[in-house]
C-alpha cells in the first residue's frame, strides 16, 4: 500500500486496514484548484497538514467546496521534495485518542505544493500567476511567530531582512518579503482584494503579520521598488485584511510507534525524515483529537464556508477573548505548572503527571478554582467546558509524546501572561491577590526549578530561556538542603514587573511565594512535602 494517487486505487485494501479515504475525486479537485485557486497557505508543516488541510478536506467532502489548498513552503524546501511530491501531496492523518486507539484518514485537499523561491523562475512565476488571479480569496499562514520577526533585540533589521529590502521584490527570500512581493503583483494587476490570515499560535497574530508586510513595503517604497499606492492598498482593510485568529491543537513530532503501526497495517515508506533544515517530518501527521480555530470574519473577497468545518467565525474582540481565556486561565498556566514541577520531580511525559495526585490537584486549583472567577468569557466557547477537556482529556492523553522539559522552555517570557494576568485581575476585584494559593505555588515551583536540582538532590539541565543567566545569578548562594542559605534572593525576581506584569509584593503574595520556596529547599523530598501541605492532601 503506497500513499500515492495510484496506490489509493485499491480502496478496499486501505479500508480493510482501518484507513478511511477521501470520498471525492482528488484529481478533479486538484485540477479545479490549479485552474482557479481560492486559498493559498504559507508554511507546509504538520499542524497545517492535519488541521488546516483537514478543514479543506471536510468542506470538499460535504460539498461545500470544489477546491483544495495551494501549499507554499517559505523556509524548508526539502519538505516539498521529500514529503509532498513523492506522495502526490497526500497526507495520512492519525488522531491519537486518549484510550490508545487511533483514527487514520488520508487527506486529499492539498492540491499543489510550491517552493517560495524567487531565484527559480518556474516556482516564482507560478506564484505570481496565482496571486494576480482576482478570484483568490485568502492566504493563510503557519510559519511560527519567528516568521514575522524583522528585527533583532537591538532594534535593527536582521541581515537577511536588510538584504531583502536592498534587493527588492524580484529577489525576495524571507517569508514576509515573498508575500509582500506577491501582493505587489496583485496590486499591479488590478488591486483585487484579499484576506491574509495568520493562523500561528501567538497573540494578535493578524496585527503582527500586517505590521511586518507593511514595513517591508514602506522600505521598498523608499527605495523606489513599489508605488505609494501599494502601501495604501496594504493598509486599507477593505482591500487587504489581516484577520486575527486563535488556533489550538497539539501536534507533536511524528511518533515512532505510529510509524510502526502504519507499516504493520501495510502502508509502505512511512519513515520520518530529518531535512537539511532540521525539520522532523513524515508522510503521516499524528495529533490529538480536540482542535479549535477561531477567526475574525473579515474577508473582503469572500471566503470558503469555514464554519461548516467547525471553525468559529466571529469579531476581533471575541478572538482576543478566546485567546486570553486559553493563555491566562484554561490551558497555558496549567502546562507551565506541570512543566516546572515535572522537571523537579523527575517526569519525562506530561501525561504521566496527571496520574500524580498532587500535580493533578495543583492544575485543578490553578484553572477551575482560581482562574474561573476572573476568566475572560468569550461567549462562543465555554471556559468551564474548555478547561474540563484540558484537564480530563487533553493533558492526560498518554499517547501524546509531550515533555515537561519542552514546555519549560522560555518560562520567563510566559509567566507574566500565564499567571500575572490572573494576579492583576484579583487585585482589581479584591484589592489584592491574597485569595490565591495555587498560582503562588506554581510561581514558587518555577523559582525552585531555577536551582537546577531535582527533589532527590540531583542536578538536571534547565530548558533554554533568554533570562536564564540573569535569573540563576540572582539565586546564587541558595543550596537545597540548607534553607538558611536563603537570604531574600527572590525579592528582585518577584518584584520585577517586567517578568510578571505586576509587583507580586504589592499584590500581596510575594511573601507567600518566598515561604513556599523555603519549604521546597529544606532537603530531599521537600518539594513533594510542600505540595502535599499547601494542597492539603
Amino acid at each position: 500500500m503506497k500513499l500515492t494517487l495510484e496506490g489509493l486505487k485499491d480502496k478496499e485494501l486501505w479500508e480493510d486496514s482501518g484507513i478511511s479515504l477521501p470520498s471525492y475525486d482528488m484529481e478533479q479537485v486538484a485540477e479545479a484548484t490549479k485552474k482557479a485557486p481560492v486559498w493559498v497557505h504559507f508554511g507546509a508543516g504538520n499542524i497545517f497538514r492535519i488541521f488546516i488541510g483537514g478543514i479543506a478536506d471536510t468542506l470538499i467532502a460535504c460539498g461545500e467546496s470544489s477546491k483544495g489548498i495551494t501549499c507554499v513552503e517559505t523556509f524548508d524546501f526539502d519538505v516539498i521534495d521529500k514529503i509532498y511530491k513523492p506522495y502526490d501531496n497526500l497526507v495520512l492523518g492519525v488522531t491519537l485518542n486518549a484510550d490508545g486507539s487511533t483514527d487514520k484518514k488520508v487527506i486529499g485537499s492539498l492540491t499543489e505544493a510550491i517552493k517560495a523561491q524567487s531565484s527559480v523562475a518556474s516556482e516564482w512565476n507560478r506564484l505570481k500567476e496565482i496571486f494576480v488571479n482576482p478570484g483568490l480569496q485568502m492566504i493563510s499562514f503557519t510559519i511560527t511567530e519567528k516568521g514575522y520577526a524583522l528585527k533583532g533585540a537591538e532594534g535593527n533589521y536582521f541581515p537577511f531582512i536588510q538584504a531583502d529590502i536592498e534587493n527588492g521584490p524580484e529577489k525576495a527570500v524571507s517569508a514576509m518579503a515573498v508575500v509582500c512581493a506577491l501582493l505587489n503583483e496583485r496590486y499591479k494587476a488590478g488591486k483585487a482584494p484579499l484576506a491574509a490570515v495568520s493562523m500561528d499560535n501567538c497573540s494578535h497574530n493578524g496585527e503582527k503579520l500586517q505590521k511586518s508586510i507593511v514595513a517591508i513595503a514602506e522600505e521598498w517604497y523608499k527605495k523606489g521598488f513599489v508605488e505609494a499606492g501599494f502601501v495604501d492598498y496594504l493598509k486599507d482593510e477593505r482591500t487587504i485584511s489581516f484577520p486575527w485568529s486563535m488556533i489550538d491543537k497539539i501536534t507533536p513530532r511524528p511518533a515512532d510507534s505510529v510509524c510502526r503501526e502504519l507499516e504493520k497495517a501495510g502502508v509502505e515508506a512511512m519513515e520520518p525524515v530529518i531535512t537539511s533544515k532540521k525539520t522532523y517530518i513524515a508522510p503521516f501527521v499524528n495529533a490529538e483529537g480536540p482542535q479549535y480555530l477561531v477567526i475574525e470574519d473579515k474577508f473582503p473577497n469572500g471566503r470558503p464556508a469555514l464554519e461548516k468545518a467547525g471553525v468559529y467565525m466571529t469579531d476581533r474582540e471575541t478572538v482576543n477573548k478566546v485567546e486570553r481565556m486559553k493563555v491566562t486561565t484554561c490551558l497555558n498556566p496549567l502546562h507551565t505548572a506541570l512543566a516546572v514541577y515535572g522537571c523537579v520531580l523527575g517526569y519525562t511525559l506530561i501525561a504521566d503527571e496527571m496520574k500524580d495526585p498532587e500535580l493533578s490537584r495543583l492544575v485543578h486549583e490553578i484553572g477551575p478554582v482560581e482562574g474561573m472567577p476572573v476568566v475572560t468569557d468569550p461567549g462562543i466557547l465555554s471556559p468551564q467546558d474548555f478547561v474540563d477537556e484540558v484537564i480530563h482529556v487533553r493533558i492526560p492523553n498518554p499517547f501524546m509524546p509531550d515533555t515537561p522539559q519542552r514546555i519549560a522552555t522560555d518560562t520567563s517570557q510566559k509567566v507574566g501572561i500565564r499567571y500575572g494576568e490572573t494576579v492583576k485581575a484579583y487585585v482589581a476585584r479584591y484589592g489584592d491577590a491574597k485569595k490565591l494559593k495555587a498560582i503562588p505555588l506554581a510561581i514558587a515551583g518555577w523559582c525552585r526549578y531555577l536551582l537546577a536540582v531535582d527533589d532527590e538532590g540531583k542536578p538536571f539541565e534547565l530548558s533554554p530561556d533568554p533570562m536564564l543567566e540573569e535569573l540563576t545569578a540572582k539565586l546564587e548562594g541558595i543550596l537545597v538542603g540548607k534553607p538558611e542559605t536563603y537570604k531574600g534572593q527572590l525579592k528582585e525576581i518577584l518584584s520585577n514587573e517586567n517578568i510578571f506584569g505586576v509587583d507580586l509584593y504589592k499584590a500581596g503574595i510575594g511573601e507567600l511565594i518566598e515561604k513556599m520556596f523555603c519549604e521546597q529547599i529544606a532537603g530531599k523530598g521537600a518539594v513533594r512535602d510542600s505540595l502535599k501541605k499547601e494542597l492539603a492532601l
